[in-house]
């Protein structure tokens, strides 16, 4: 197929490229105006000029069979300040409006639209086991998905098949949230976060990747589909688990009110959010995971850093 894809420097994006070009696909990376290059895989694919605040669009995105759009700011790069929260919903919402009404502008819009969402969905939950069907949550970052994936569910009205990808905590070898949750650990002073009760929906990037690809694939794949691991852990099975792989003790919790004075409304949200979320969807259409459970999913990610 020849795809259009969005946040392609990105971790996800990055190793989708690799994926779908290793496949045969054609890959055309969305850039912003000005945008240089810093990885060279990247730089020998086709570029098509995308502005996300004009919603310009380049006329070579003609003729693509699908989009994959993983564009927008990092939800745990920055402080949860006003302005900070005014770009996350621009970086996304807006973006992603915008996207979709150049893409309907085109002779031949793509038919298959694959988007990032996130389990921020749902809000926090507590113990509730958590599906496709389960409603929205309350909340900034739930709001915030919900308006997401309103905007990405338009392009069906061009006739596109779109699918919404709730990702859970992504776990990769390099970059993304582990090696940042990695280091208290190597450093001895690991341990649970806040109550350690509160339910962690997490995949590997290796999962992200294959999940995508199968969306891309799968005719049957639409609307929102939680992208997990099968088997969401609790917080302290998680810091256990963690200690174990990398042969280091987890007896430092980390008090809720301390994440929440460094870190502010972003703790509840990121850190001590509970959110039990199964992946029914992608289950009952047939894919299967590389990496259903924790600990071998944290050896295969963490061997680098043993």
């Amino acid at each position: 197929m020849k795809i259009l894809i969005s946040g392609s420097s990105g971790l996800v994006g990055s190793a989708v490229v690799d994926n779908l070009s290793h496949q045969g696909h054609d890959l055309i990376r969305l850039v912003r105006p000005g945008t240089e290059t810093r990885h060279p895989h990247l730089s020998e694919l086709p570029q098509v000029v995308w502005n996300p605040q004009s919603g310009l669009l380049d006329s070579r995105a003609e003729g693509a069979d699908a989009i994959v759009h993983l564009a927008g700011a990092s939800i745990a790069g920055h402080r949860w300040t006003d302005a900070w929260k005014r770009e996350l919903r621009d970086s996304r919402v807006a973006a992603t409006n915008r996207l979709v009404a150049s893409l309907q502008r085109l002779h031949r819009p793509p038919q298959i639209f694959i988007a990032a969402s996130a389990i921020g969905f749902y809000g926090s939950r507590g113990d509730e086991e958590l599906t496709e069907s389960s409603p929205a949550g309350t909340g900034f970052l739930a709001q915030l998905t919900v308006d997401w994936e309103t905007e990405s569910a338009r392009a069906a009205q061009s006739g596109a098949r779109v699918v919404l990808l709730r990702f859970g905590v992504i776990l990769a070898k390099k970059g993304g949230a582990l090696p940042q949750m990695a280091l208290p650990f190597r450093l001895g002073v690991g341990g649970r976060i806040g109550s350690g009760r509160q339910w962690i929906s997490w995949i590997t990037l290796d999962d992200v990747v294959g999940i995508i690809g199968f969306a891309l694939e799968t005719n049957l794949a639409s609307g929102p589909a939680n992208a997990v691991s099968p088997n969401p852990v609790q917080n302290a099975a998680f810091s256990s688990n963690l200690a174990r792989v990398l042969h280091r003790p987890a007896i430092f919790p980390a008090p809720s009110f301390a994440l929440r004075l460094a870190l502010g409304k972003m703790a509840d949200s990121l850190l001590l959010a509970s959110q039990r979320v199964y992946p029914s969807k992608l289950e009952q259409l047939g894919y299967r995971f590389h990496y259903p459970d924790l600990q071998p999913a944290l050896t295969a990610m963490l061997r680098q850093l043993r």
